[in-house]
């Protein structure tokens, strides 16, 4: 069999792993992973690709959101289904809006592990190891519950198990049909985004109606693809899932179709662009405001050197402030280089603030001004702004200051709930997906009258 070098990462600095306790645990944890079924298949992850790649053509939208980091606790039928039906909703709006097709990605069935700035916490003069997600150690400040417990590794596996079974239930059996648009907003408070929403699922209605008139019965129109995806972080979780394929012979990382590797983690000569850039799955890279044009398209060279469609997706993460400033230099050079990546924004990392109550935050403003300026970028320079990454959650929460809900800081001392990073709520993320379709709306006009 090929020597795919998947184990030469070992021999690389390894940034933001944990510390594990137990050696013995580890290995046993590691042969058991290596065992268990893979968590999805290489048809799936290669029909992934072929749809990146439409979108980085410009004839298709990625749509990639969910939690900040999923926990163990929070993997409940019901969160589940909400943040699917907040995804679907969100697609619904830009399909309708751009007439374009939406790859609907979760941050889902995976996301159990966060790079951290710094290895510890203090609190009241006490310090424990800081909090690296579920697959890791546990959020209570204890010292039993932060030490690294290889064990929650198998844990992670089987949480994203029974999350893709529910997933697959959802976008497959029926909750899913463009026919129940209507029934997506059933539980949610009355507001200006699900009204403007409602208005457009009875034009979905109409459109149904006709076509069951006419005779169409599509199953396109009763199920949906729905794809995962998560930061590939851990490499005592990644290389066990990691399988060579019997239909191609080529490797696969099988815990989710589609990773990225975040700003703390992407070091062209560390361990995470070495290992990934061996696997067969489309991968993200995360570039905040202070990416250098050397980097990104030596990036490029190292995980897409065939300059294959889908294969690679570059994500913008700036900040509102410096999004108009930072992005346009890598498009040009990438674009001038002759690369074709998929362009996506996220607009959350980069808009982080500390309110004066002691909150973690975002303002909503900041999140759609950098939105608006990832689309005036790539419409300046003639290319396809090709998706959002948005951290979300289908559940009443407040996280976010801002948004038609007008969520102030004292909303945040009732409604908080992440355990990470603050996350759009269902109306905030409404509300973005029809900013989202104005500038999608926007830029095929101005591509028509050019």
């Amino acid at each position: 069999m090929q020597d795919f070098g998947l184990d030469n990462y070992a021999s690389l600095e390894a940034k933001q792993q944990p510390t594990w306790e137990d050696a013995a645990r580890l290995a046993e944890v590691r042969a058991e992973l290596s065992k268990l079924p893979p968590l999805v298949f290489a048809g799936e992850v290669d029909t992934l690709r072929q749809r990146l790649a439409q979108a980085a053509a410009g004839e298709a939208f990625l749509l990639q959101g969910g939690d900040c980091a999923e926990t163990f606790a929070d993997a409940t039928a019901d969160r589940i289904r909400n943040r699917i039906k907040t995804v679907l909703q969100m697609a619904v709006v830009l399909m309708y809006g751009s007439s374009l097709p939406v790859i609907k990605m979760g941050r889902m069935a995976g996301q159990f592990a966060k790079p951290r700035s710094s290895d510890n916490e203090t609190r009241e003069g006490v310090t424990l190891p800081a909090y690296r997600g579920d697959a890791v150690n546990g959020y209570d400040f204890t010292a039993e519950s932060r030490r690294h417990d290889a064990g929650r590794l198998l844990s992670a596996y089987h949480t994203s198990s029974s999350t893709l079974n529910l997933i697959r239930a959802f976008t497959t059996g029926g909750f899913a049909d463009l026919r129940e648009v209507h029934s997506w907003n059933k539980g949610f408070v009355d507001n200006p985004a699900n009204k403007k929403y409602e208005s457009i699922a009875g034009d979905i209605d109409r459109a149904m109606r006709f076509m069951e008139a006419c005779g169409v019965d599509s199953a396109e129109l009763r199920a949906t693809e729905f794809f995962v995806s998560h930061e590939g972080l851990l490499f005592d979780y990644e290389r066990p899932l990691t399988r060579i394929d019997s239909r191609t012979s080529l490797p696969y990382v099988t815990s989710g179709h589609f990773i990225w590797v975040g700003e703390r983690t992407r070091q062209l000569d560390g361990a995470h662009i070495d290992f990934f850039s061996r696997v067969r799955n489309p991968l993200g890279v995360k570039l905040g405001p202070t990416s250098q044009v050397s980097d990104v398209l030596a990036l490029i060279d190292k995980l897409d050197p065939e300059r294959e469609p889908g294969r690679l997706t570059l994500i913008s993460r700036m900040g509102a402030g410096k999004i108009r400033d930072e992005l346009p230099k890598l498009v040009e050079a990438v674009r001038d280089a002759g690369a074709q990546p998929l362009w996506i924004t996220d607009p959350m990392h980069g808009n982080g603030i500390t309110t004066a109550n002691g909150y973690k935050s975002r303002r909503f403003d900041d999140v759609l001004d950098e939105v608006t300026g990832f689309f005036e970028v790539h419409r300046a320079l003639g290319t396809h702004p090709g998706g959002l990454h948005v951290e979300l959650t289908g559940d009443d929460v407040a996280e976010c200051l801002g948004g038609s809900e007008q969520i102030d800081e004292a909303s945040l001392e009732a409604k908080y709930e992440t355990v990470c990073d603050p996350r759009l709520n269902h109306m905030q993320s409404l509300e973005l997906a029809f900013l989202v379709a104005e500038q999608l709306v926007e830029t095929a006009r101005r591509k028509g009258d050019s």
